[in-house]
């Protein structure tokens, strides 16, 4: 697909869903939904064969509000548009960090919805195995957002009490008592 049908493929793909189209930031033409909007801008785009998500993140812009902005990245594998990909961009406010899943439209964003509540705690409302990927689940932290404390967290505690609790059921030979 050339450069100039793609766009237009995607305003016709988005008719009636209210957008504004973003400047590209790597070739790969961006729009710009609102949260309430973002569910159908999905749904519309899956219908005009971008098949394949590409990924699911997120980028911290403390301290300004919007806080985030949840970037989802398609991929088409049509004939007449092959390698063609769109991004969509959604801002979430800090205190209402909540988006709508995709994993019913595309089910191999699960784990990249995983990792991006994982690492920035933005949640995917319907994700049903929402879970920290990459964290232990008692993690208090959400490692890439800015507010992150990278003077240190004391990073052991956590293994510590999990070796602890694991060796409460050792017997002094290394087997189970």
């Amino acid at each position: 697909m050339s450069a100039p049908e793609l766009p237009a493929r995607i305003q016709s793909a988005l008719a009636g869903v209210a957008h504004q189209v973003l400047a590209p930031r790597d070739q790969t033409p961006c729009i710009e939904v609102e949260r309430a909007s973002l569910r159908t801008a999905l749904e519309h785009l899956h219908r005009a064969g971008f098949v394949q998500n590409t990924f699911v993140t997120a980028i911290d812009r403390h301290p300004a509000e919007p806080r985030y902005e949840v970037n989802h990245q398609f991929l088409s594998l049509e004939p007449s548009g092959a390698g063609a990909r769109v991004r969509v961009v959604t801002r979430v406010r800090s205190d209402d960090a909540i988006v709508p899943t995709c994993i019913d439209l595309w089910p191999g964003a699960a784990y990249s919805e995983r990792e991006c509540f994982d690492m920035f705690g933005i949640r995917f409302e319907g994700h049903e195995g929402l879970k920290r990927l990459l964290m232990p689940d008692e993690y208090g932290w959400h490692p890439l957002r800015k507010d992150f404390p990278h003077h240190g967290i004391e990073p052991d505690r956590l293994y510590r009490a999990w070796d602890r609790a694991r060796r409460a059921g050792v017997g002094p030979e290394g087997a189970k008592s």
